[in-house]
Order: C-alpha cells, then structure tokens, then sequence
C-alpha cells in the first residue's frame, strides 16, 4: 500500500505539475506598421456665397479731347509747328505769291500768340540751300528774314516782338541735291525766343 500510495502521490504530483506548469502558447504581436509622415492638407476654405444681386460696373466715358494749358512750352511748340515757312527763289530775298499768302496765314496765328504768350518774342529765320559761300548765304539769309519781318510787320504784328536772325546754309530741312530740295532750304521759319 505504501507503494500505491507514494505511486499516486507521486502521479497526483505528476499532474499537478503538468497541468500548473502547461506551456502557454506565445504569440507574438505583429511587428508595428512602418511610420509615414502625415501631410497636413489644409482645410478647405469655406465656399463664400455670391450677391444675389451684382452691381453693373458702370462703361466708361470717353475721355475729353486733351487741351495743352495755356502758357506751356508744349502748346507753343505745337501752334508754332503748324505756322507755315515762307519760300524765296534762288538768289533772291523778295516776298513771292505765295510767300505772302503764306505769312498772311500766318498772321492771325501769330497775333493769337502774342496774347496768349505775353512774354514771348518770334524770331524770323532766314535760310539758303547749299549752294554759294557761308559768307554769302549768311547774308541772303539775313535779307530773306528781314523781308518776311517787314512784311509781318506791315499786316500788324508789333515790330519790338520780333526778331531776325540768319543760319544761310546751316540749317537745312532737306539734304538732296536737286532743285525741289533746294526750294525747301530757301525759306524764312518762325519761332519762339523768350
């Protein structure tokens, strides 16, 4: 009997230890996911609501011719452009027809000058085409500029608000060597001398 009982203990013990000491089962968690950077993505913006009524955007107007102001350089250059040379046959410093015609038109502009710009003084240029000497054209232009003065002068332009100066061949407007461009070059300008 002790022997079945030491036997029975022995197996009581057996199964104790086999059933307290029974191997868990391990299990192992999955390794953990790879980390990715997380892109903050804005929020979208709120949707705003349109006007149920939208104002017409008003068509412009035409904007007003551009005047120059009185009294500026730019306005004197402008009306002394659209006065017209005087024009001289070769070798001569008499007033042609048309020379005349053309400082008579010129007339009425001049005097409208002369109010509108008090302070200002003309000066009558006389010029030559190439042909002769410095010397020679020097004075011809002197004589071309003294003609259309006098004759400014005679239609009522004030004689102490113009002056005369002579440039002979210096100053030419065409360089050609033909006779149209000559004819250009003989002629008396006008312009402004403060």
């Amino acid at each position: 009997m002790r022997s079945s009982l030491i036997l029975s203990t022995i197996g009581l013990s057996l199964l104790a230890v086999t059933s307290g000491c029974a191997k868990k089962a391990v299990t192992q968690a999955p390794p953990p996911a790879p980390i990715t950077p997380v892109r903050e993505t804005p929020a979208p913006e709120p949707q705003r609501q349109r006007p149920a009524v939208v104002a017409a955007v008003p068509k412009p107007e035409p904007a007003a011719p551009v005047v120059a102001s009185k009294n500026t350089p730019k306005s004197l250059e402008d009306l002394l452009n659209q006065l017209l040379d005087a024009y001289f046959d070769y070798n001569a410093a008499t007033l042609r027809t048309d020379a005349q015609t053309a400082l008579n038109k010129n007339s009425a502009a001049l005097r409208a000058l002369l109010q509108e710009f008090p302070d200002t003084k003309f000066t009558v240029e006389g010029n030559c085409d190439e042909r002769g000497s410095s010397e020679y054209n020097l004075a011809l232009g002197d004589r071309r500029a003294a003609a259309a003065k006098e004759f400014l002068t005679q239609i009522g332009v004030p004689a102490e608000r113009l002056t005369t100066i002579s440039y002979g061949k210096e100053r030419p407007v065409c360089t050609e060597q033909n006779e149209a461009c000559w004819q250009k070059n003989r002629r008396a300008h006008l312009t402004a001398s403060r």
